[in-house]
């Protein structure tokens, strides 16, 4: 067998499976990460202004307003575009994608907690 096979036997196909005997909860984790990811997004120009009042960035702690959002974004980024990293919208996908897999993983907790209840 190949790798790609490999790979598709070992862990594709049983998330495939797991999806097809439990349509109801795949559907409440996908709409749990879904949602909190959506929020993280909205959210995020406030998360990089609370990043940069905590210091991080090159000026962190000593803006205020959009200037903070900006540079707590690009921070969190991994700076800004002119220094090599990616920016303002690096930081936007950083804290999208945190928000995301909190929101899988507290969802997909929850349905294995009532699940093994219900067995």
């Amino acid at each position: 067998m190949g790798f790609f096979s490999d790979v598709y036997y070992c862990l594709i196909d049983p998330v495939v499976d797991a999806v097809k005997e439990n349509p109801g909860k795949t559907a409440l984790i996908v709409g749990a990460t879904v949602a909190t990811g959506g929020a993280a997004l909205a959210a995020a120009p406030a998360i990089g202004a609370a990043a940069s009042a905590a210091g991080l960035g090159v000026a962190g702690g000593t803006l205020s307003g959009a200037a903070a959002s900006s540079a707590g974004l690009a921070a969190l980024g991994g700076g800004s575009l002119a220094t090599g990293g990616l920016g303002m919208a690096g930081g936007t996908a950083v804290v999208t994608a945190a928000g995301a897999v909190t929101g899988a993983a507290v969802s997909g907790t929850a349905v294995a907690v009532t699940s093994s209840k219900d067995a």
